[in-house]
């Protein structure tokens, strides 16, 4: 099949790129640098130099290339997550309004299928573990609401595309090369420094996955059921519990520990709310029609 990514410079989008042209799939990989688009172009892919923003272009860029599947991993994160909050609205607009250029321009021309970047972490998941049934998360504070939001309006668009098939994918939160939640990641960097520290109980569950295991499960979704899957590890595990062992495998010390009242001072209720609130989500569906076979958290190995 003929493949368009959009956003295929991410920490995804090179194992992405690499398994695609694995299974033998000719790949389109859009990109706004130069170097890039070099990347891509050393792991087989044809770069496209493009940018979402311009709708214009991206109908021109869909037109000339016709692909049978768009895989849409557009993104605008910043390098550490602590910066996340200033970035969030240059990343929904990327999202939102980039997104449904390509999403418009795909429709217009035949594409048979739109794979969408959702989220595996800002669900709804009451007692138990979220399901692809749980809402996400629109009435949590600040951020959060602000981005279950955005991933609400994504899942809604892609998943009432006919003729187009649409699919959903909710990824957990990416580890692996690239990003940060590696030995050399940003959030490592800021664990070492003793700047994450534990609020409250903790008790918010958290839902990874590998970034080559998401490319995987992404590869078996242009020929799945339309629809929305979770993909996330099989190990959602609370904060309390995974920070400290994170914190061991990186071998800095462990994270320093804040009752709720100090916690609400300091980092206000978003950041309790993060930390024991969110709710991890059931991987079943993905494994049983994606074939996904998550490898174990390597910090709790």
């Amino acid at each position: 099949m003929k493949i368009f990514v959009a956003g295929a410079s991410g920490a995804l989008g090179r194992p992405l790129i690499t398994q695609l042209r694995a299974a033998g799939h000719e790949v389109w990989g859009m990109a706004h640098r130069p170097e890039s688009l070099t990347a891509l172009e050393k792991l087989g892919a044809q770069g496209v130099k493009g940018d979402a923003l311009d709708r214009e272009a991206m109908f021109s860029l869909m037109a000339q290339i016709r692909p049978d599947v768009v895989i849409d991993q557009l993104t605008s994160l910043p390098a550490s997550p602590f910066d996340l909050p200033k970035r969030l609205p240059a990343d929904r607009t990327l999202r939102l309004e980039g997104g449904g250029h390509v999403f418009a321009a795909a429709k217009a021309n035949g594409v048979k299928r739109y794979i969408q970047q959702s989220c595996g972490f800002y669900l709804e998941g009451g007692d138990g573990l979220a399901t692809e049934d749980s809402p996400l998360k629109i009435n949590a504070p600040g951020t959060i609401s602000d981005s279950a939001r955005m991933y609400a309006a994504l899942e809604e668009r892609v998943l009432n595309a006919a003729p187009m098939e649409g699919v959903a994918l909710r990824y957990g939160f990416f580890y692996g090369p690239g990003t940060w939640y590696w030995q050399d990641g940003a959030f490592s960097q800021h664990v070492a420094r003793g700047e994450v520290a534990l609020a409250g109980e903790g008790r918010g569950v958290f839902s990874f996955i590998h970034v080559d295991d998401a490319a995987q499960a992404t590869v078996a979704a242009l020929t799945a059921p339309a629809g929305t899957y979770n993909v996330v590890d099989g190990e959602s595990t609370k904060i309390a519990d995974w920070l400290p062992a994170y914190a061991q495998w990186i071998q800095a010390p462990p994270p320093p520990r804040l009752d709720t009242q100090e916690a609400l001072k300091l980092l206000g209720e978003e950041g309790v709310y993060y930390q024991n609130e969110l709710s991890g989500a059931c991987n079943r569906k993905a494994e049983e029609v994606l074939g996904l076979r998550p490898r174990r958290l390597v910090w709790l190995g």
